[in-house]
């Protein structure tokens, strides 16, 4: 049987001619600005011209663009390696805001002609923002082109054994380089709006699940939960990841910061995380600062990736499974489209 599995991730820019465009493809996401496309269509483009100097600044200072794509492959390859030879696996990357982009990647699958398709996001935690956005766009484009294949989609994995079996290995890790004294873990993820969550996005809770998991098998921590990258004037969800490193600093403790809803490293983690909050935690008075990487491809990860694939296929035919046997969210998760009904 043939079996093509589509990555998705948001992307980078490939170059710093790349950055515009690539801001203007995520503001104009319906996803991301909830108004009618006459007004949001020429909105992203004036938010994209005016973010493109600072983002090409912080581009520059990790040589330019992105290194997602290249990362991403590489967990592609990983997992045909890791799923065997059961199948003729292939393994797709598809991103949604720049470059191999959903219109191409279909034509890709298309020609490849799969028995089956597995849709897996590489966001390990549900949003509207990115996993349901990624998962509506191809399939728009799938029915336009007239892919007409069986699709199932992984749609979270936040507790998933495989994940939290790296992470915790990652920050071990980290807390071993971070010495002897008091220490204090900080779990970052990619902040929302508050408004999001409050209409049953899935997001916060399902950090949070992921963030109790990784410090239960670790034990005796002192931990939080913090939120990074907010942008515009709504209110976002919190505590901020800035606002926390200053806490830690007055508490007098180290700090190892895990980015526990990036598998991959990206402006966010290499600026961010690396240059902004390491200088931030040095102002605080953070004595050590460790910064854990992220999953990537390592083996544990991979192999729960490859186990949620094989539970997904041997499953009921669903559109929508992710390929547990608990549920991670709760009904008043009204974005989450299993408790949507949308299986």
């Amino acid at each position: 049987m043939k079996i093509a599995i589509v990555l998705f991730n948001l992307g980078g820019p490939d170059s710093p001619e790349a950055v515009q465009p690539f801001l203007k493809n995520l503001f104009s996401d319906p996803a991301i600005i909830s108004l009618p496309s006459l007004l949001r269509l020429p909105l992203a483009r004036f938010i994209a011209s005016r973010r493109t100097p600072k983002a090409q600044a912080i581009y520059a200072q990790i040589g330019g663009s992105s290194p997602i794509l290249g990362q991403t492959e590489a967990q592609a390859r990983a997992l045909e390696e890791a799923l065997g030879t059961e199948h003729e696996w292939r393994g797709y990357v598809c991103m949604r805001y720049w470059h191999p982009m959903t219109e191409a990647v279909v034509r890709s699958v298309k020609r490849f002609a799969p028995d089956r398709i597995v849709l897996l996001p590489l966001y390990p935690q549900f949003s509207t923002a990115t996993t349901d956005s990624s998962v509506k766009a191809w399939k728009a484009v799938a029915e336009a082109a007239r892919l007409n294949v069986p699709t199932q989609t992984v749609c979270c994995y936040p507790d998933d054994p495989g994940f939290i079996a790296a992470s915790v290995d990652l920050v071990k890790q980290g807390l071993a380089e971070a010495g002897a004294g008091p220490v204090r873990v900080l779990f970052s993820a990619h902040g929302l709006p508050e408004k999001v969550i409050k209409r049953g996005d899935p997001y916060q809770v399902q950090v949070e699940r992921t963030a109790k998991a990784i410090a239960d098998q670790i034990g005796g921590l002192d931990w939080s939960v913090c939120y990074q990258s907010r942008v515009g004037p709504l209110k976002w969800i919190g505590p901020s990841t800035d606002a926390e490193i200053r806490r830690a600093g007055a508490d007098k403790r180290a700090v190892v910061l895990y980015p526990l809803a990036f598998v991959s490293e990206h402006s966010e983690t290499l600026v961010e995380l690396d240059i902004d909050y390491r200088r931030l935690a040095e102002e605080s008075g953070v004595a050590v600062y460790k910064r854990v990487p992220t999953v990537g491809t390592h083996p544990s990860f991979i192999a729960g990736l490859a186990n949620r694939v094989r539970a997904v296929l041997s499953g009921p035919p669903i559109a929508v499974c992710h390929g547990a046997t608990t549920m991670p969210c709760g009904h008043q998760h009204r974005g989450c489209p299993l408790i949507a009904g949308a299986m």
